[in-house]
């Protein structure tokens, strides 16, 4: 796992926008990793969420006091809404995490995680740990501790609420909670097992905070200033942090720069409040490690000696220094200093070492070629010694001669065996609240495992070294030039089911569907097969027509029909692949989530298709949906046999509304499309003329505010909402028209609801014009009766709903249907 540690490191410094670029530092960077060796202070930042954190604190603490800092997010943001694409759950979560990496490329800090899912927004952390499981969860932390050993420990919100969401205060608590267990041997033992000790970090401290209407800070509380300038980096923390923070964007939080002096304050929860310092009490230097005394005036000599134009001279002082580190008693620091010396090493050098494939899959029972590139570009006294991966070893004993590259390549078979490349998190079902990881060293860990690891062992002024390279894909875009991304392992076959819901509408009707079968590797042949997932054997109620595919060439695409017979339970059906010499797959879809800003992602899911009978009705067809942020609404409706037409700002200006029965808002359609304002007298004369126009959930706040006018009287928009999926419904007008056509709407059609009832509630509303229909609360809390609001204007009808269709539509959920 050493080669994670170096790899961390090297991104401490690094202001490449896309992370897959191997890492180039300035003279500036490496200077200041030659001033961090003597710093011996490590600070952990805790919260719930991605953008929970104090950036602006992170870079400081990074780049100003140059500490081993962290970040630990609770969770990955899987449950938030999503600005940028319709990506929801795991995917979003895969995204934000990603943008949370890029964020601590920006400002320096690690990134950890435990296995905790963001199931939307919480009111109390009570209702959090329902579904968390504190004990586990806590163990992570625990965990996270004990490898990171902080000295002080910051959260970002208090255990007393103010943070408002449920996750927010529960995150604090879990953080002091583990405050405390992180030194008692006697809690999660089984830790210990694995590597780490008891941890005692000095202090904890709560970062209040003034934002919103809330204002936890007062002057009696310990406070120092984080807004200072870097002339190194040519910024100050204030500017770090806007870019740092600006990697959010599915979240849209793009911010503007700070500059001045910006305080931040704290309160101690554990440990005593500091007078003049974060750190009192904490020794930061080599005293704290037994031997040290050397290490800290060899640093010395190499930070006073730097020469900017000319780094590779440092490097004879950085091996004598490594020496000196291998040479004093193992522990966190030495093996933290050895890493980061070796990577200021590799940078003074200037050594080139890339390793990458033309190509962006290795394919499982395929081969794949490696190219090898190095180049000693300011002519230290390097040999690379030899290579290995994944059990291939190859000696060179090659002198790296300066500005002179060195070209070779090997091509590698992929065995059957070899792991997909899969977010780890993801590898096993989860449970309702939380990821199920069962490998512990995993835990905590913000990323996917690389398919392929380089060992390159380099000899650099006669003294060894192996340094470890993320094999990854490299080619050249015609606008964005040279790029890298990740290479991934696949399997030979990629079934697609059409869809991954079948939704049928008469337990009597004969189910047909298609998946298309794309071999990734070309002269092979096999046969599909369907099993019932849940039963793992042969679904023998479908068959998938002519099952026998010869695949000839890599990438064909194979289209297949299945078809069988529907009933009353939901079925749960897997495609399988066995191809002619014997191996069987169980069929995989692959996913790929692509934007600029982030590294491409990949993931796999089982071939499933979800067979599911709703006994539903429905009236009229044609139905109008103007596209919001991004959602699976439409798709639900044509499951339904639907017609949808897609509206956008250029068919709502050409199309004659009239032909639709119905007209459809996605989610936050007004928050995130300009235009929506100049079709605002379209649209009521539609409803006038006896249209029925429904408008689905927007917000109405500082980070996305409404952009025109919605309703034809008086009508704003709340921040009430119904977390409990479970929350019981009221009826509050029984015989009122939309509970009961063409659908009688029961209590049955709210049970097995996923995430939420409902978000952004009506407010404000004139209650002359607008009827209310249920009635909803969350435990404890007074009845709020505004989730579904429908007024009559003219013939037609306008409806504003926070009813979470947008969740539980593609979920499969009956009574949303």
């Amino acid at each position: 796992m050493k080669y994670i540690y170096t790899l961390i490191f090297s991104i401490l410094f690094s202001f490449s926008l896309f992370s897959q670029t191997p890492a180039s530092w300035t003279s500036a960077d490496i200077y200041l990793g030659i001033k961090k060796l003597n710093v011996l202070g490590s600070v952990l930042y805790v919260a719930a969420h991605p953008d929970d954190e104090n950036t602006r604190l992170i870079a400081y603490f990074s780049k100003e006091r140059l500490y081993r800092t962290g970040y630990l997010s609770m969770t990955r943001g899987d449950g938030g809404q999503n600005l940028i694409g319709n990506e929801q759950g795991i995917e979003l979560g895969l995204i934000r995490t990603q943008e949370l990496l890029s964020a601590r490329r920006m400002d320096g800090g690690e990134q950890f995680f435990t296995r905790a899912y963001d199931f939307g927004f919480s009111k109390n952390p009570a209702e959090t740990f329902m579904k968390w499981d504190k004990e586990k969860i806590l163990s992570d932390v625990v965990w996270v501790l004990r490898k990171f050993q902080p000295d002080v420990i910051v959260c970002r919100f208090p255990t007393t609420g103010e943070g408002g969401h449920g996750h927010h205060t529960a995150s604090a608590i879990l953080a002091n909670d583990a405050f405390t267990a992180a030194v008692d041997p006697n809690r999660f033992p089984e830790q210990l097992k694995n590597g780490v000790q008891p941890w005692q970090a000095k202090r904890i401290l709560w970062n209040t905070f003034n934002f919103g209407n809330t204002n936890t800070t007062d002057n009696t509380q310990f406070k120092f200033d984080v807004g200072g300038y870097n002339p190194l980096l040519g910024k100050g923390y204030g500017e770090i942090a806007a870019e740092s923070r600006s990697q959010h964007k599915s979240q849209g939080f793009g911010v503007p720069a700070g500059r001045g002096e910006a305080l931040e304050y704290f309160r101690a929860t554990g440990g005593g409040t500091p007078a003049n310092d974060l750190m009192e009490g904490v020794d930061q230097t080599w005293k704290r490690v037994s031997g040290g005394e050397v290490i800290e005036k060899i640093a010395d000599s190499i930070s006073s000696s730097f020469d900017f134009l000319h780094p590779e001279k440092s490097v004879k002082g950085l091996v004598r220094l490594y020496a000196a580190l291998n040479a004093i008693p193992d522990g966190y620091w030495r093996s933290k200093k050895m890493d980061e010396v070796k990577v200021l090493i590799e940078q003074c050098s200037g050594l080139w070492m890339d390793v990458f494939a033309n190509e962006q899959f290795a394919v499982q029972t395929d081969s794949i070629r490696f190219a090898f590139q190095f180049n000693n570009r300011l002519g230290v006294n390097a040999t690379l010694k030899k290579f290995s991966v994944d059990g291939f070893d190859s000696t060179l004993n090659q002198t790296l001669t300066k500005n002179r590259n060195i070209n070779f390549a090997k091509t590698f078979f992929i065995p059957p065996t070899k792991p997909l490349t899969q977010p780890y998190w993801l590898e096993n079902k989860m449970s309702e609240g939380y990821f199920n990881v069962t490998n512990q060293q995993q835990i905590g860990k913000p990323d996917v495992d690389p398919a392929y690891v380089v060992n390159l062992s380099v000899k650099i002024e006669d003294y060894d070294f192996v340094f470890f390279r993320n094999v990854k894909y490299k080619f050249t875009d015609p606008v964005r030039g040279e790029l890298y991304q990740p290479l991934v392992v696949i399997p030979p076959v990629i079934i697609t089911p059409n869809e991954d819901l079948k939704i049928t509408m008469n337990e009597k009707d004969k189910v047909n569907g298609s998946l298309a079968v794309r071999g990734m590797k070309k002269d092979f042949s096999g046969n599909l097969s369907i099993k019932n997932a849940v039963e793992n054997k042969v679904a023998t109620a479908y068959a998938v027509s002519n099952p026998q595919f010869a695949i000839n060439a890599k990438n064909q695409v194979l289209d297949f029909a299945y078809s069988g017979m529907a009933n009353k339970t939901t079925t749960d059906l897997l495609f399988t692949a066995k191809t002619n010499n014997g191996l069987e797959f169980t069929g995989k879809n692959m996913y790929e989530v692509k934007y600029n800003h982030i590294p491409n992602i990949t993931y796999f899911h089982d071939a499933e298709v979800f067979v599911k009978y709703i006994d539903v009705k429905t009236y009229n067809k044609k139905i109008g949906y103007i596209v919001g942020a991004g959602d699976k609404v439409p798709e639900a409706l044509e499951k339904m046999g639907y017609e949808v037409t897609l509206l956008t700002d250029k068919e709502l200006s050409r199309n004659n509304l009239s032909q639709f029965e119905a007209i459809l808002t996605g989610i936050r359609a007004y928050n995130t499309n300009e235009w929506m304002g100049k079709h605002y007298d379209k649209l009521m004369r539609y409803v006038e003329q006896g249209g029925n126009l429904i408008i689905q959930y927007n917000t109405n706040n500082f980070i996305s505010n409404l952009r025109s006018k919605i309703a034809p009287y008086k009508f704003n928009i709340g921040r009430n909402r119904v977390t409990d999926e479970n929350a019981p419904i009221t009826f509050l007008k029984p015989e009122h028209a939309v509970l009961n056509f063409p659908n009688k709407i029961t209590q049955d059609d709210f049970t097995g609801w996923i995430q939420e009832r409902s978000i952004y509630h009506a407010a404000d509303y004139d209650s002359t014009k607008f009827e209310t229909i249920l009635g909803l609360n969350d435990p404890g809390e007074p009845s709020d009766n505004a989730s579904l609001i429908i007024a009559k204007h003219g013939k037609g009808y306008f409806t504003y709903t926070g009813l979470v269709f947008f969740r539980e539509l593609p979920a499969g959920v009956p009574g949303a249907y």
